[in-house]
């Protein structure tokens, strides 16, 4: 750092111009600004469309599960009641409806058909997993095949194959096949009765906003 300028005059430390003619005394680095890739404007937009867009029912989205949880518990509830015979089939189609209803009122989201049928899906597995878990309690907790033996006995009509029906459901593989049987049986019928109930439910509000 120079203590004297050209033109005579005597300079303070560190001076970056001289006082008296103002010539620069040292250069100044200057750091060119950092280049920014430039944003493509429809990649832009298709980007917040996808923000933006609604999330479609499904067990990643939380409101669908809590929503089809709800109207799973209380079509379980109700098909234990013995009001109707069958009545446990109008409440699985109720579910799927109510899930859809709820769903919407909860989003504001008008579902399409293909997407009330998947609400009335995801509401007819909980369903299955409400009602697997009160029938696993009741077999624990009781004789099931005592119980099932004495409800065939009391039937006016006995057949060999009952008799035989009965016999295997003693050994544990028998016992094991049965339940499965009724499981799977279950799980098609209620999954299936959910879903028809959301796919109307879905065709009948999506009229009502026309």
């Amino acid at each position: 750092m120079p203590e004297f300028c050209t033109c005579g005059a005597q300079l303070p430390p560190d001076a970056r111009f001289c006082h008296r003619c103002g010539k620069p005394q040292r250069e100044e680095i200057v750091e060119a600004p950092a280049e920014t890739a430039p944003v493509h404007p429809v990649r832009a937009i298709a980007e917040a469309a996808v923000l933006l867009a609604p999330l479609a029912p499904s067990f990643h989205n939380p409101v669908a599960v809590r929503v089809g949880f709800f109207a799973a518990s209380l079509a379980s509830l109700l098909s234990s009641l013995p009001l109707l015979n069958l009545g446990f089939i109008i409440w699985w189609l109720s579910a799927g409806f109510f899930s859809v209803h709820l769903y919407r009122k909860r989003t504001g989201q008008s579902l399409s058909v293909k997407s009330g049928a998947r609400l009335g899906w995801i509401t007819g597995v909980l369903t299955f997993v409400i009602f697997t878990v009160v029938f696993t309690i009741s077999i624990v907790t009781d004789d099931f095949p005592a119980a099932y033996r004495a409800r065939l006995n009391s039937m006016p009509v006995q057949n060999q194959d009952m008799q035989q029906a009965m016999d295997l459901l003693q050994t544990p593989a028998g016992l094991a096949f049965f339940l499965i049987f009724v499981l799977l049986f279950l799980f098609m019928l209620v999954t299936s009765m959910c879903t028809a109930g959301g796919a109307l439910g879905a065709k009948i509000l999506e009229k009502e906003t026309r």
